[in-house]
C-alpha cells in the first residue's frame, strides 16, 4: 500500500476505535462523538499539516491542546472565524495562520468540536 494511504488509515482507525497514539508525546484520544469523528477526519485533511496529527502543534504550527485555546479564551465563534478568514499571529511565532479553503461553516464545526474533545481529554479545560 503506498504511504500517502496509510496516515488517513491510521487516522480513521484511531477516530473510529479512539485508541491511544503511539507517540513520544503523550496525547490522550478520547472516544469521539460522531461530530468529533467527522470533524477529526477534515482536521487531518485541513489542518494537520501545521497542527499536527492529534492537534498537538508541528514546526509549521501551535498546538491546539494549550490553555491559550481553552474556550474562555478562544471561543467557538473564534475557531469559526480563524479557519473562514484566516488569523493574524499573536501567541506563538508561526506567523498569521491563513483562511482554511474548501471548508462550509457547518465542517469547521464538526472540526471544532474534533478539537474541543481532544483538549477535554488532555486536561485543556
Amino acid at each position: 500500500m503506498k504511504r500517502r494511504f496509510i496516515a488517513p488509515l491510521v487516522f480513521a482507525a484511531t477516530i473510529a476505535l479512539g485508541a491511544a497514539p503511539t507517540r513520544s508525546e503523550e496525547v490522550t484520544v478520547p472516544a469521539f462523538s460522531d461530530q468529533a469523528r467527522q470533524g477529526g477526519m477534515l482536521f487531518m485533511g485541513k489542518c494537520a499539516s501545521c497542527h499536527g496529527f492529534y492537534a498537538q502543534g508541528s514546526d509549521k504550527g501551535p498546538p491546539l491542546l494549550h490553555r491559550y485555546y481553552h474556550p474562555g479564551h478562544h471561543s467557538d465563534e473564534a475557531f469559526l472565524r480563524a479557519i473562514r478568514d484566516g488569523a493574524r499571529q499573536h501567541h506563538w511565532s508561526f506567523g498569521d495562520m491563513p483562511a482554511v479553503e474548501g471548508i462550509t461553516d457547518e465542517q469547521v464545526r464538526f472540526v471544532i468540536h474534533y478539537v474541543r474533545e481532544m483538549q477535554r481529554a488532555n486536561g485543556v479545560f
